[in-house]
């Protein structure tokens, strides 16, 4: 057998007995994960400064190096996601409905685990705390396989959560990490159908197209975003500079920061300067096409300014860079939209309610958002406690992936004796 068969049999184990787990229990395993991290603190932060020494030898930008930092205030915020997970409502074995059919058979319809959760991820070591604590409050059993530029952070954050599944009398193959940086076990995890139900890329393009072609496991796509705000005609102003800076500065590595503004062209002359100058503050660098261009090659009001080129518009940033276009109304946005955007998170901002509904109706984003940023697509800030992903697809889940988005459901059919004519 491979190691990964072996991690396979061993998760699928342990799926069976973490879905009859009553509430207490798992729990009681979350707060024993959120006490470990904290007194594990120091080692943790030792293995993740030499995951960011390793990696700025290697060039990586500023903005990968932000998504592979630990620090104490974020641990410390690992260990409050933890507990928060903790104190929400356990979604298994909720009934979703129930009838009585005129046999009097009874039917309900019963959450339960998806079983195994296979999650491969890039650079952002807090996503193995996030899955973790999500799998096992639903009952399921996870294996990760993160980027190899977080191996060693990772690796001890996956200590961390078995010393305390095993303080708690749990398994702690529940989860488990694949600790090689050896691309060739991608390619067999993705086949590994036999023991995970379900498999969730979080990463970049590539990741995501190599695991719907490749993956015999059920894959559930997202966390790639190219995210737009429309600034509606009739906006205030100052709102919407503060959502769009909101959106793009406030943390611009991650899949809900702002990629495109998209500015109605009868406002474009009086608000692209107060734009300009609200960018330059951030060093923000702008690429208008266009009217936006036009307007603003010649006074970049400090911003830097390049021309947007033909593919710019299809690029999720993940940096300081602002694509800008001008559009006639609310139609020809929701048109931009639906040509450019991953399904991720747009946003309008506007004092027309008619021109908000037709946002709202004609963009089919996981979220979609009026007059409020962005970044507020995400597990915690929708009170789902952590995310395991966002899914952008259409089927079994969409939006932020938290406690019952790691569920599916079996019939309970209650009888007398029924025997079917």
């Amino acid at each position: 057998m491979s190691d990964l068969t072996i991690l396979g049999k061993a998760a699928k184990q342990a799926s069976r007995q973490l879905a009859i787990l009553n509430s207490n229990h798992k729990n009681a395993a979350l707060l024993a994960i959120a006490a470990e991290l904290e007194a594990q603190t120091a080692v943790i932060l030792a293995a993740n400064a030499q995951d960011i020494a390793d990696g700025r030898a290697k060039g990586l930008s500023e903005s990968l190096l932000d998504r592979l930092l630990l620090n104490e205030q974020r641990l410390a915020g690992l260990a409050a996601d933890a507990r928060q997970v903790a104190t929400l409502p356990d979604p298994v074995g909720s009934a979703l409905d129930s009838r009585t059919l005129p046999n009097g058979l009874q039917l309900t319809r019963r959450r339960i685990p998806l079983g195994v959760v296979g999650v491969i991820y890039e650079a952002r070591p807090n996503v193995t705390i996030d899955i973790a604590t999500l799998c096992l409050k639903t009952g399921n059993a996870a294996i990760l396989r993160g980027g190899s530029e977080t191996l060693r952070s990772n690796i001890a954050l996956v200590n961390v959560i078995q010393a305390a599944l095993e303080r708690t009398g749990l398994p702690s193959t529940a989860v488990q990490l694949i600790a090689s940086p050896d691309r060739a076990l991608v390619a067999e995890f993705m086949r590994l159908d036999k023991y995970v139900d379900v498999l969730i890329p979080r990463g970049g393009h590539s990741l995501h197209k190599l695991c719907r072609e490749q993956a015999t496991i059920p894959v559930i796509t997202g966390g790639i975003g190219i995210c737009h705000v429309f600034v509606d005609e009739s906006a205030d102003f100052e709102m919407a500079l503060n959502i769009i800076e909101n959106s793009k500065v406030q943390r611009p590595s991650v899949c809900n920061a702002l990629d495109t503004v998209l500015v109605h062209e009868r406002i474009a002359a009086d608000f692209l300067p107060h734009l300009a100058r609200r960018m330059a503050a951030n060093k923000v660098e702008l690429r208008p096409a266009g009217q936006a261009w036009e307007l603003l090659r010649h006074n970049g009001h400090g911003a830097i300014l390049q021309e947007a080129g033909p593919d710019d518009f299809d690029t999720e940033w993940m940096a300081l860079i602002l694509g800008i276009k001008t559009v006639t109304g609310v139609q020809e946005a929701v048109t931009h939209i639906q040509d450019h955007s991953l399904d991720h998170s747009d946003s309008i901002v506007t004092n027309d309610w008619r021109n908000a509904n037709t946002f709202v109706d004609g963009v089919n984003s996981s979220a979609v958002f009026v007059n409020a940023s962005t970044r507020f697509n995400d597990g915690g800030q929708f009170g789902l406690g952590a995310e395991v992903a966002v899914s952008t697809q259409k089927l079994h889940a969409r939006g932020p992936m938290g406690l019952e988005e790691l569920t599916t459901y079996k019939w309970v059919a209650l009888g007398n004796g029924q025997t079917r004519p």
